[in-house]
């Protein structure tokens, strides 16, 4: 949920030109596991592991922080739980997992409504013993949402939007959709509220670049071409981000060039200047169990934003650095209550798409 670039003008300048897109490993061209992964079931399932093992696959098309994709997956006979993967947990960006069980959250929404979807009736449970989501599984109408139907298009798309302002009754659909039992939002669309916002976004963004351990951190989950993103099948894909694919050591010395406080905050303002709004999502409890309902809530506004046309992307640094969380609580007006994401939205193009790992690297 945490996403950064690099200054793409920067970066081509050591090459002269970027990789293009289409590069392969072996016999795997990232346009055909892109096509692999983000894509809706081919047709009615039959057979508890086929259906099983599907459901996990969307599972992991959720929204998660820096692509890390910090899940695994235990299916039984009607019952699948996720888990968390500390292995794949970010310390600098995200020292208490938060956005870790967000991301668990998220992966959860995915897995409910593909199941209601393939004729399952989902009930989510939290064990906190193994810090985990069950999710048990009985038979139930099928219930194809556009929600669901929205799941292989969405995407965190970190780019310029065009402003264009969104319809009354359509910023009513976003809330209902992000709004659940222990979670609230506050959503902005007047440009006021936006360049205010933004101070809070440069602030925590600023505190991040003077952090080392932040950079290097972000920088070993940059995959800087398509052969690194096919071999690891996760992380922040460079192109992903509107920059140009470049060799690892070229994109890695780019990288420490370019990646510089006024650049990023520069990008950050034509981001959310660009943008039609703002949601902040603000749960009543700051622990795991609040985490993973927070990320619910956001995993059904993106597919809302999506089934709408909208783009979104994460600008989390308001909330990522404790001090100026605090801050943006008190702007908020939430109390001692603890801001979870921030999430700007709007009309943009589509961008290159990030891969995820296969189902079989994720079960138990």
């Amino acid at each position: 949920m945490s996403r950064r670039g690099f200054n793409k003008g920067m970066a081509a300048s050591l090459v002269g030109a970027a990789l293009p897109l289409g590069c392969s490993s072996g016999d795997l061209t990232y346009e055909a596991l892109v096509a692999s992964t983000w894509r809706q079931s081919d047709g009615a399932l039959s057979g508890s592991p086929a259906l099983s093992r599907e459901l996990v696959r969307y599972a992991t098309l959720a929204a998660n922080s820096h692509n890390t994709q910090p899940w695994r997956f235990r299916i039984e006979s009607d019952r699948i739980t996720v888990l968390p993967d500390f292995s794949r947990r970010c310390p600098a960006v995200d020292p208490d997992d938060h956005h870790l069980f967000a991301s668990l959250g998220c992966a959860a929404e995915n897995l409910v409504l593909a199941a209601e979807a393939h004729g399952l009736r989902a009930t989510v449970s939290i064990e906190d013993a193994e810090d985990a989501i069950r999710i048990d599984l009985e038979p139930g109408a099928p219930l194809d949402s556009l929600l669901f139907q929205a799941i292989p298009l969405r995407q965190s798309t970190r780019a310029t939007y065009d402003g264009t302002r969104i319809p009354t009754n359509q910023l009513t659909m976003l809330e209902a959709a992000a709004k659940d039992d222990g979670v609230a939002v506050q959503m902005f669309v007047d440009k006021r509220d936006l360049e205010r916002i933004l101070e809070y976004v440069i602030a925590g963004n600023t505190a991040q670049m003077n952090d080392d351990a932040f950079v290097t951190e972000l920088k070993d989950w940059i995959r800087f071409n398509e052969s690194s993103a096919i071999q690891h099948r996760d992380g922040l894909f460079s192109a992903s981000a509107g920059n140009p694919a470049l060799p690892t050591w070229i994109g890695r010395i780019a990288f420490e060039l370019a990646f510089r406080t006024e650049s990023e905050n520069d990008k950050y303002r034509s981001h959310i200047r660009s943008s039609t709004g703002v949601i902040a999502f603000v749960s009543m409890h700051d622990d795991k169990r609040s985490w993973i309902q927070v990320g619910r809530c956001c995993q059904r506004f993106a597919l809302q934003a999506t089934a709408l046309g909208l783009r979104h992307a994460f600008i989390n640094q308001a909330v990522e650095v404790p001090a100026i969380r605090a801050q943006f609580a008190e702007y908020l007006g939430v109390g001692d209550r603890r801001p979870d994401l921030l999430v700007r939205f709007g009309y943009g193009p589509e961008l290159p798409r990030s891969l995820r790992r296969p189902v079989d690297r994720v079960l138990l």
